[in-house]
């Protein structure tokens, strides 16, 4: 017979288990989709992990707060909304009597919680400014990889699916596509935060019509309109939202900041900047080097918003006028002026503003450019033959969306607009 400490030490044991497992069993209160379930302790476990923790200390758009005050939701909210819409997409497609797994349920979903890991500070608006030549979705690969080798391997499949080495071609379509789980979050969401209504989606409904044809992901043709209405919220998202002159006014004097810092530390001028920040002003680190070099990623996983800001902060009281001046300018939220055009700027209108540029600050004709510069911004809202939006239709033909539509203006989405930008300080006009 078990003498009663056993049998107590047992039963708090067992109790211990079960309380542990049963507390990773969390539910979340979204503020978009209600409440959300983490579906395993797998994934308790990495969003638990510092990398996945590092996203709620990043915007998921940028400096678009400085127009739209509500933007301050950040790439964990997002992240946390696009599992939520996998599991309901999964759950669907499993209904319908699709062959998938728990394990490849368990790791599409992973997927797709860790596709942004790899972000930056302010998201995409310092994006090949801190490491260059390489992307977010390099960055997230790294870490992933990282995390897969600390767990054992236990992230191997779904490493696969997002780098569409899987043989379901299907599962990677939900993480990366032209109607994935990504873009139907971040759209509803950043439609929400902004109070852009415009950008309102039915992603529930568009997921209940999802099906796999040939290990493609397929709308069905009941879902047409919902698809639609999809394209032209996206389109309608970034001229509204992503691409409003004042958030690119924002984003491009960020980026100048950012620029006119790396410039000094790397002549050896002294800059108060965090150490991971630091690191990554006075080193020029490539793609090659990011990923032979595993100190860079070490480095760059302790990085995000709060690092920027801080030294913005103290820079608006450097020595260096440029610096100086662009700092002050984005802590009080004096952006730059901002014409977009179909044409191209004169150039006799830019030469006046670099002189009045160089005449208002005594800088030279080089710094000048931090003040007076072009750029160009895109907006294409569908892409023909890049993971096609494929329409199941009655006969059991397969149709892409512009084909299966009957409405007039879809083709026009599938046109690439290109607009050039003249950005320059307000005190020259």
């Amino acid at each position: 017979m078990k003498s009663p400490t056993f049998i107590f030490g047992f039963l708090f044991d067992t109790f211990a288990y079960y309380i542990a497992h049963l507390n990773k069993k969390k539910i979340i209160n979204d503020p978009v989709y209600g409440f959300i379930t983490i579906p395993s302790e797998l994934v308790f476990d990495l969003i638990e992990h510092p990398y996945f923790q590092r996203l709620r200390y990043i915007k998921q758009l940028g400096m678009t707060h400085l127009v739209y005050p509500g933007a301050l939701h950040t790439r964990f909210h997002h992240a946390l909304g696009a599992m939520h819409l996998m599991s309901t997409a999964i759950e669907t497609l499993c209904n319908k009597g699709q062959d998938i797994t728990d394990e490849e349920h368990e790791a599409v979903t992973i997927a797709i919680l860790l596709h942004d890991i790899g972000h930056g500070p302010f998201s995409h608006a310092l994006e090949q400014s801190i490491v260059q030549g390489i992307s977010h979705e390099d960055i997230s690969t790294a870490m992933m990889d990282r995390i897969n080798r600390d767990l054992g391997g236990k992230l191997q499949m779904a490493i696969d699916i997002f780098n569409d080495t899987y043989h379901k071609k299907f599962l990677h379509q939900l993480v990366s596509s032209q109607l994935d789980m990504d873009r139907m979050d971040y759209l509803n969401r950043d439609s929400f935060f902004t109070g852009v209504s415009e950008g309102v989606i039915s992603s529930e409904r568009i997921i209940k019509m999802l099906n796999v044809v040939d290990d493609h992901i397929v709308v069905e043709e009941k879902g047409i309109y919902s698809i639609e209405n999809f394209l032209i919220s996206r389109r309608l998202m970034y001229w509204q939202v992503y691409l409003h002159k004042t958030v690119i006014a924002a984003e491009q004097l960020l980026g100048k900041i950012l620029m006119r810092a790396r410039e000094l530390a790397l002549k050896g001028v002294p800059l108060f900047a965090t150490p991971a920040l630091s690191h990554f002003l006075v080193n020029t680190i490539n793609k090659e080097a990011f990923k032979k070099e595993e100190e860079h990623l070490d480095i760059f996983s302790t990085l995000d918003d709060s690092d920027i800001m801080s030294a913005i902060k103290v820079w608006a009281g450097c020595d260096d006028l440029v610096l100086a001046t662009l700092c002050h300018n984005l802590i009080n939220r004096k952006l730059y002026h901002v014409d977009i055009s179909t044409r191209v700027s004169s150039q006799h209108v830019l030469d006046d503003l670099i002189k009045a540029a160089i005449k208002k600050y005594h800088i030279t004709e080089n710094d000048a450019h931090y003040f007076v510069f072009t750029d160009t911004i895109r907006n294409n809202a569908y892409k023909v033959g890049d993971g096609n939006i494929r329409i199941l239709m009655k006969d059991g033909t397969i149709k892409d969306i512009t084909e299966a539509s009957d409405y007039s203006s879809l083709g026009a989405l599938t046109r690439t607009v290109k607009k050039h930008i003249t950005c320059y300080a307000k005190e020259l006009l």
